[in-house]
């Protein structure tokens, strides 16, 4: 099964890329094909509805991995109450062709206890492209952010969590997958 990760931090570092290697790790464990887009170090060009703009080679390797992908997992910091504006523009990139019918898990990583702001702007964008949203979705934050040298979280609970979450996603796509 192959799942894309899109990691909408534009900050070297961010507990928001370390969520998504963490989980991508998790999903590789299980047996799952990962893509890590990571928009720090693959950045996109600024969305323009112009169809002479020509894309550049971080947005194709990035619209190709999602077209591809049986599962798609959208990962973002929270800021003033909203997903981040990089993978916003990410988003506005693509249409309903890339995500149609493919389970979409959204993720957060907040400042505060948790990012739920976010997580269901996420959630509203997924319906937009004709995605089907994972009812579950994972959100840290305050010190629930930390990760240790060996890229998890230092929180056994956050661990667990990440873990039953990410192993309904995966029962979530197959079923999904199985009936397209």
């Amino acid at each position: 099964m192959k799942i894309v990760i899109i990691s909408g931090s534009n900050r070297e570092g961010a507990s928001t890329t370390l969520l998504s290697a963490y989980v991508g790790q998790v999903l590789t464990e299980k047996g799952a094909e990962v893509t890590l887009v990571d928009l720090y170090k693959q950045p996109v060009p600024l969305y323009s509805p112009d169809p002479s703009v020509v894309e550049d080679e971080n947005l194709v390797h990035m619209k190709q991995a999602v077209m591809e992908a049986d599962g798609i997992i959208l990962a973002t910091p929270e800021y003033h109450g909203a997903m981040s504006g990089v993978l916003k523009n990410a988003l506005d990139h693509m249409d309903a062709q890339y995500v149609d019918g493919k389970v979409v898990l959204s993720m957060s990583s907040a400042g505060g206890a948790v990012g739920v702001s976010s997580l269901q702007q996420l959630q509203t964008v997924v319906r937009n492209l004709h995605g089907v949203n994972c009812p579950e979705w994972i959100s840290i934050g305050g010190a629930g952010r930390t990760f240790n040298e060996q890229g998890e979280p230092e929180t056994l609970q956050i661990r667990e969590r990440i873990l039953r979450t990410v192993t309904y996603f995966l029962s979530m796509t197959e079923t999904f997958r199985k009936s397209v």
